[in-house]
Protein backbone atom coordinates (compact mmCIF):
# COMPACT_ATOMS: atom_id res chain seq x y z
CA UNK A 1 0.00 0.00 0.00
CA UNK A 2 1.14 3.55 -0.81
CA UNK A 3 -0.57 6.33 1.13
CA UNK A 4 -0.52 10.07 0.52
CA UNK A 5 -1.29 11.97 3.71
CA UNK A 6 -2.16 15.64 3.16
CA UNK A 7 0.54 15.94 0.50
CA UNK A 8 1.34 19.32 -1.03
CA UNK A 9 3.96 19.89 -3.70
CA UNK A 10 4.87 23.43 -4.76
CA UNK A 11 7.61 24.71 -7.05
CA UNK A 12 8.84 28.29 -6.72
CA UNK A 13 10.91 29.60 -9.63
CA UNK A 14 11.66 33.16 -10.74
CA UNK A 15 9.03 34.54 -8.43
CA UNK A 16 6.35 32.18 -9.74
CA UNK A 17 4.53 29.64 -7.59
CA UNK A 18 3.34 26.43 -9.22
CA UNK A 19 1.19 24.00 -7.26
CA UNK A 20 1.40 20.37 -8.36
CA UNK A 21 -0.55 18.79 -5.49
CA UNK A 22 -2.47 20.58 -2.76
CA UNK A 23 -3.37 18.73 0.45
CA UNK A 24 -3.90 15.42 -1.37
CA UNK A 25 -4.80 12.32 0.63
CA UNK A 26 -5.29 9.00 -1.14
CA UNK A 27 -4.38 5.33 -0.93
CA UNK A 28 -2.97 3.18 -3.74
CA UNK A 29 -3.93 -0.40 -2.97
CA UNK A 30 -1.80 -3.51 -3.59
CA UNK A 31 -2.97 -5.76 -6.38
CA UNK A 32 -4.01 -2.81 -8.55
CA UNK A 33 -2.04 -1.14 -11.34
CA UNK A 34 -2.60 2.60 -11.81
CA UNK A 35 -2.16 4.96 -14.74
CA UNK A 36 -1.35 8.60 -13.88
CA UNK A 37 -3.04 11.00 -16.32
CA UNK A 38 -3.10 14.76 -16.75
CA UNK A 39 -2.46 17.52 -19.24
CA UNK A 40 1.12 18.63 -19.90
CA UNK A 41 2.50 20.31 -16.79
CA UNK A 42 -0.03 18.72 -14.43
CA UNK A 43 2.78 17.04 -12.47
CA UNK A 44 2.66 13.41 -13.59
CA UNK A 45 6.42 12.82 -13.53
CA UNK A 46 6.79 14.82 -10.31
CA UNK A 47 4.15 12.65 -8.65
CA UNK A 48 5.95 9.55 -9.92
CA UNK A 49 9.24 10.75 -8.43
CA UNK A 50 7.55 11.40 -5.09
CA UNK A 51 6.07 7.90 -5.10
CA UNK A 52 9.54 6.51 -5.79
CA UNK A 53 11.08 8.65 -3.04
CA UNK A 54 13.51 10.52 -5.28
CA UNK A 55 11.69 13.79 -4.61
CA UNK A 56 10.07 14.97 -1.37
CA UNK A 57 6.69 16.67 -0.93
CA UNK A 58 6.68 20.30 0.17
CA UNK A 59 4.50 19.18 3.08
CA UNK A 60 2.65 16.05 4.14
CA UNK A 61 3.85 12.45 4.00
CA UNK A 62 3.95 9.54 1.57
CA UNK A 63 4.04 6.17 3.31
CA UNK A 64 5.02 2.96 1.51
CA UNK A 65 4.23 -0.49 2.88
CA UNK A 66 5.82 -2.24 -0.08
CA UNK A 67 9.02 -2.20 -2.11
CA UNK A 68 8.79 0.38 -4.91
CA UNK A 69 11.22 0.49 -7.84
CA UNK A 70 12.92 3.48 -9.41
CA UNK A 71 11.39 4.33 -12.84
CA UNK A 72 11.92 1.34 -15.10
CA UNK A 73 15.12 1.60 -17.11
CA UNK A 74 16.16 4.84 -15.35
CA UNK A 75 19.94 5.07 -15.04
CA UNK A 76 20.18 8.59 -13.64
CA UNK A 77 21.26 7.23 -10.26
CA UNK A 78 24.40 5.61 -11.60
CA UNK A 79 27.73 7.31 -10.88
CA UNK A 80 29.28 8.19 -14.26
CA UNK A 81 32.88 7.87 -13.04
CA UNK A 82 32.36 4.35 -11.69
CA UNK A 83 32.34 1.26 -13.88
CA UNK A 84 29.11 -0.51 -14.72
CA UNK A 85 30.20 -3.40 -12.50
CA UNK A 86 30.88 -1.17 -9.49
CA UNK A 87 27.54 0.63 -9.95
CA UNK A 88 25.66 -2.66 -10.02
CA UNK A 89 27.40 -3.90 -6.86
CA UNK A 90 26.71 -0.60 -5.08
CA UNK A 91 22.98 -0.59 -5.96
CA UNK A 92 22.64 -4.25 -4.96
CA UNK A 93 24.09 -3.49 -1.53
CA UNK A 94 21.82 -0.46 -1.08
CA UNK A 95 18.78 -2.71 -1.64
CA UNK A 96 20.11 -5.49 0.57
CA UNK A 97 20.54 -7.93 -2.32
CA UNK A 98 23.38 -10.39 -2.91
CA UNK A 99 25.84 -8.44 -5.11
CA UNK A 100 27.12 -11.56 -6.89
CA UNK A 101 23.63 -12.74 -7.81
CA UNK A 102 22.62 -9.31 -9.08
CA UNK A 103 25.87 -8.85 -10.97
CA UNK A 104 25.58 -12.28 -12.64
CA UNK A 105 22.02 -11.45 -13.71
CA UNK A 106 22.87 -7.99 -15.08
CA UNK A 107 25.99 -9.28 -16.83
CA UNK A 108 23.97 -11.96 -18.63
CA UNK A 109 20.95 -9.76 -19.35
CA UNK A 110 22.66 -6.57 -20.51
CA UNK A 111 25.12 -8.35 -22.84
CA UNK A 112 27.62 -5.53 -22.27
CA UNK A 113 30.61 -7.86 -21.98
CA UNK A 114 33.88 -6.06 -21.22
CA UNK A 115 32.09 -2.69 -21.14
CA UNK A 116 30.92 -3.55 -17.63
CA UNK A 117 34.47 -2.74 -16.54
CA UNK A 118 34.68 0.76 -17.99
CA UNK A 119 33.19 3.99 -16.55
CA UNK A 120 29.54 4.60 -17.37
CA UNK A 121 30.40 8.07 -18.71
CA UNK A 122 31.84 6.28 -21.77
CA UNK A 123 28.57 4.41 -22.48
CA UNK A 124 26.27 5.22 -25.36
CA UNK A 125 22.64 5.90 -24.42
CA UNK A 126 21.71 2.41 -25.61
CA UNK A 127 24.35 0.79 -23.41
CA UNK A 128 23.19 2.80 -20.40
CA UNK A 129 19.60 1.70 -21.02
CA UNK A 130 20.65 -1.94 -21.24
CA UNK A 131 22.46 -1.70 -17.92
CA UNK A 132 19.59 0.17 -16.25
CA UNK A 133 16.92 -2.21 -17.49
CA UNK A 134 18.95 -5.22 -16.44
CA UNK A 135 19.40 -3.66 -13.01
CA UNK A 136 15.65 -2.99 -12.78
CA UNK A 137 14.91 -6.66 -13.50
CA UNK A 138 17.65 -8.06 -11.26
CA UNK A 139 16.05 -6.69 -8.06
CA UNK A 140 12.52 -7.90 -7.25
CA UNK A 141 9.99 -5.15 -6.44
CA UNK A 142 6.37 -5.20 -5.31
CA UNK A 143 5.55 -2.23 -7.53
CA UNK A 144 7.29 -1.01 -10.68
CA UNK A 145 7.23 2.64 -11.73
CA UNK A 146 7.13 3.34 -15.47
CA UNK A 147 7.46 6.89 -16.80
CA UNK A 148 6.77 6.25 -20.49
CA UNK A 149 7.66 2.90 -22.04
CA UNK A 150 10.93 3.25 -23.93
CA UNK A 151 12.33 0.81 -26.46
CA UNK A 152 15.72 -0.55 -25.43
CA UNK A 153 18.18 -2.00 -27.91
CA UNK A 154 17.43 -3.94 -31.08
CA UNK A 155 14.25 -5.94 -31.78
CA UNK A 156 15.65 -9.13 -30.23
CA UNK A 157 16.66 -7.35 -27.02
CA UNK A 158 13.28 -5.57 -26.87
CA UNK A 159 11.49 -8.92 -27.04
CA UNK A 160 13.67 -10.22 -24.23
CA UNK A 161 12.85 -7.14 -22.09
CA UNK A 162 9.13 -7.60 -22.74
CA UNK A 163 9.23 -11.29 -21.82
CA UNK A 164 11.12 -10.72 -18.57
CA UNK A 165 8.92 -7.83 -17.50
CA UNK A 166 5.75 -9.78 -18.31
CA UNK A 167 7.04 -12.41 -15.89
CA UNK A 168 7.67 -9.77 -13.20
CA UNK A 169 4.16 -8.36 -13.63
CA UNK A 170 2.63 -11.66 -12.55
CA UNK A 171 3.68 -10.89 -8.96
CA UNK A 172 4.03 -7.09 -9.02
CA UNK A 173 1.90 -3.99 -9.60
CA UNK A 174 2.59 -1.12 -11.99
CA UNK A 175 2.20 2.64 -11.66
CA UNK A 176 2.56 4.21 -15.09
CA UNK A 177 2.78 7.56 -16.85
CA UNK A 178 2.23 7.43 -20.60
CA UNK A 179 0.88 9.65 -23.36
CA UNK A 180 -0.53 6.52 -25.04
CA UNK A 181 -4.02 5.79 -23.77
CA UNK A 182 -3.90 2.35 -25.36
CA UNK A 183 -0.81 1.55 -23.30
CA UNK A 184 -2.50 2.85 -20.14
CA UNK A 185 -5.57 0.72 -20.90
CA UNK A 186 -3.43 -2.36 -21.56
CA UNK A 187 -1.32 -2.10 -18.40
CA UNK A 188 -3.61 -0.47 -15.81
CA UNK A 189 -7.00 -1.22 -14.27
CA UNK A 190 -7.47 2.11 -12.46
CA UNK A 191 -6.51 5.70 -13.24
CA UNK A 192 -5.42 8.80 -11.31
CA UNK A 193 -6.20 12.12 -12.96
CA UNK A 194 -4.19 15.16 -11.85
CA UNK A 195 -6.04 18.46 -12.22
CA UNK A 196 -5.60 21.83 -10.48
CA UNK A 197 -3.64 20.38 -7.58
CA UNK A 198 -6.02 17.49 -7.02
CA UNK A 199 -5.51 13.78 -7.63
CA UNK A 200 -8.72 11.90 -8.40
CA UNK A 201 -8.79 8.09 -8.49
CA UNK A 202 -11.13 6.38 -10.98
CA UNK A 203 -11.78 2.71 -10.29
CA UNK A 204 -12.35 2.11 -14.01
CA UNK A 205 -9.36 3.21 -16.07
CA UNK A 206 -11.67 3.93 -19.01
CA UNK A 207 -13.42 6.62 -16.97
CA UNK A 208 -10.04 8.22 -16.19
CA UNK A 209 -9.13 8.16 -19.88
CA UNK A 210 -12.42 9.82 -20.82
CA UNK A 211 -11.83 12.62 -18.28
CA UNK A 212 -8.28 13.06 -19.59
CA UNK A 213 -9.53 13.34 -23.15
CA UNK A 214 -12.09 15.99 -22.16
CA UNK A 215 -9.33 17.98 -20.44
CA UNK A 216 -7.32 17.92 -23.66
CA UNK A 217 -10.26 18.77 -25.92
Amino acid sequence: MIRFENVTKIYKTDGHRRTILERVSLTLKPGISYGILGINGAGKSTTMRMIGGTEEPTSGKIKRALRVSWPLGFGGGFHPMMTGRDNVIFVARVYGEDPKRVLDYVEDFSELGSYLDVPIRTYSSGMSQRLAFGMSMAIPFDCYLIDEVTAVGDARFQRRCSEVFAERRQTADVIMVSHSMETIREWCSQGIVLINGRAIIYEDVNDAIEVYRRLNA
